[in-house]
């Protein structure tokens, strides 16, 4: 038997046929057995059925993308074979439920009948068919096989009256796996159990916050940000924050800067449509110098758009949106690890600078679920906002003083001397309403020049790769791991390219990025959108030509696309299937 480096498995069918939970189920259950997992899935929009399907890539080693080819395929139904065929491997295996539908005679590959309803019905559950559909999976190649039964005690442990039905389903699904004549050569089982949390994007975002000290949150249910918003109802009222489900992002955003005002720590999640609506009161909070965390989960548009597909496109308007100058920091995390990372320093930005802080995430990263090493909370620490010295002379508290790092005290409500009015208007030192050229001028600089150090900072951007690379692949966001992937088969190939991966969006760290482009002579900026955002945002800032290449279906990157555009700008042939 032939053990693959990873092992790339997709369960489809339709919304409601259990296929969808059959996937989350197998990725538990590798996970729990020491392998590295990275899931992708992609759900309809509307509330009743749809095609569905869930993607699980796991490995012995770390894996930062979705891969390139499904190497099986469990396809509930026919139209899961027709909108999935196209991503087979070449050797790939189908696994069908031949009560269904069967597959066309041109499919050369391997094919195993597996007739979920009828195994499930035999175990004395007949809605077990997702269950069936885990345990075949798992037995046939190698996949969390060990821990099946661990799953569906965590699942259904407290409904006694259903876990043993589905126990008798999964050893039934065993025994049916066993009894088939296997013929293809694939097979992954971890060489070694670990310890590691397995989480999505918004699970760690919602960690993340409350490490960092999150006192309230105010929110408007929109996919793909609701994850956090209904994870942040279960645990914040229990340690005394505040939350509220407004009646509109407008609504919420205004609540988390007067949360703020008053001394919390305050966030919010929406995603493009919602973040569009909340662009007054960014610049609000801009003006005002009040700290605030928003969260945008893309999603593709524009207007109401692919609720349930992905996308890089908010990167204007997160950070343009809105309008005058109105300076805001703006984060983008490209795996699950780095939600948390992220997340945590967002709120610590975001206090230090006085600043609102935009986090950018997509709908593949809320999702998907990976395994993340512990976190070393000591490497967290929590940063609070200055506040003024005891001590205030009556009317002598200038919530806005110019300072040299142009960062002033800010007073909690009920501090003596120290009230000031937090008005939209422009202001002088002390906060009171001022018109004159000077003071507009004086503030205006004071708000962007306390970002100066993140400009020049390295804190937020890494480097992958050949150190005397050729070909640059700049990238950002969830596009950050299929370049990784693309520079891995890269170096297979001896193809001299590395990687930049960008943390920060805005204030852009300018000298990072240009030390980058001048150590290689070609540049690639893959992306998610249309317009190629990013790219025309680097060239705009640093005055450099670099290569777009765009992806915009809902979907994330291949690694092979960008391998393929890295073999276009060599100038070499197209390259091999990987």
């Amino acid at each position: 038997m032939i053990q693959k480096e990873d092992l790339i498995i997709r369960v489809a069918g339709e919304s409601g046929d259990g296929s969808n939970a059959a996937g989350e189920m197998l990725a538990q259950a590798a996970a729990r057995s020491g392998l590295h997992v990275f899931t992708f899935r992609t759900t309809p929009a509307e509330i009743k059925g749809g095609p569905v399907m869930f993607q699980v890539r796991a490995s012995n080693a770390p894996v930062r993308s979705m891969g390139d080819f499904i190497d099986v395929l469990f396809a509930f139904n026919q139209e899961a074979w027709d909108l999935n065929y196209q991503s087979l491997a070449h050797n790939a295996v189908l696994l069908f439920d031949p009560e269904t539908w069967s597959p066309p005679a041109t499919f050369t590959g391997v094919a195993y009948p597996v007739p979920i309803g009828e195994i499930a019905a035999a175990a004395g559950n007949r809605r077990g068919k997702n269950v069936v559909a885990m345990g075949v999976v798992a037995a046939l190649f190698g996949l969390g096989l060990s821990r099946l039964e661990d799953i569906v005690r965590a699942k259904l442990g407290k409904k006694v009256e259903y876990l043993e039905s589905n126990l008798a389903a999964v050893q039934a699904s065993v025994a049916y796996a066993k009894s088939l004549r296997k013929v293809d050569t694939f097979w992954i089982e971890s060489v070694g159990e670990c310890q590691r949390y397995v989480m999505t994007g918004n699970q760690a975002i919602v960690a993340g916050a409350m490490h960092a000290g999150l006192g309230f949150f105010g929110g408007y249910p929109i996919t793909p940000a609701s994850d956090i918003m209904e994870g942040l109802a279960s645990v914040l009222p229990r340690i005394g924050g505040g939350y509220l489900q407004a009646e509109d992002e407008i609504a919420s955003m205004m609540a988390c800067i007067g949360a703020s005002y008053a001394g919390k720590k305050a966030m919010t999640a929406t995603s493009g449509p919602g973040l569009s609506l909340m662009g007054e009161a960014i610049g609000y909070a801009s003006m005002t110098e009040i700290p605030v965390v928003i969260v945008d989960a893309q999603r593709g548009g524009p207007s109401t758009g692919l609720p349930t597909k992905t996308e890089q496109s908010d990167l204007n308007v997160a950070v343009y949106g809105g309008h005058g100058d109105s300076p805001r920091i703006v984060l983008a995390p490209g795996s699950v690890a780095e939600c948390f990372h992220l997340t945590a320093w967002g709120f610590n930005l975001a206090e230090e600078y006085q600043i609102p802080t935009i986090i950018l995430t997509d709908y593949s990263l809320s999702f998907r679920t990976e395994t993340v090493d512990p976190f070393d909370l000591a490497q967290y620490p929590v940063i609070n906002r200055v506040q003024p010295e005891g001590g205030l002379a009556p009317k002598a508290y200038q919530r806005y003083h110019v300072n040299g790092s142009s960062i002033s005290p800010m007073a909690v409500p009920g501090t003596p001397n120290a009230y000031y009015t937090a008005t939209g208007l422009e202001h002088n030192e002390y906060g009171n309403p001022s018109y004159t050229p000077e003071d507009h001028i004086r503030m205006s600089e004071k708000r962007w020049r306390k970002l100066d150090p993140l400009r020049s900072s390295r804190t937020y951007v890494q480097r992958f790769g050949d150190p005397h690379a050729k070909i640059g692949i700049i990238c950002w966001g969830t596009t950050a791991g299929s370049g990784r992937g693309a520079i891995h088969l890269a170096k297979q190939e001896d193809l001299p390219v590395a990687m930049l991966q960008v943390q920060m969006i805005a204030p852009l760290p300018v000298d990072a990025i240009q030390e980058f482009i001048d150590s290689v002579e070609i540049v690639l900026v893959p992306e998610v959108n249309y317009q190629g955002q990013f790219a025309k945002l680097i060239q705009a800032e640093l005055g450099v030509r670099v290569h777009s290449l765009v992806h915009y279906g809902g979907t994330p990157f291949s690694r092979l696309a960008i391998l393929r555009k890295i073999h276009e700008l060599l100038g070499i042939d197209e390259p091999a299937v990987h």
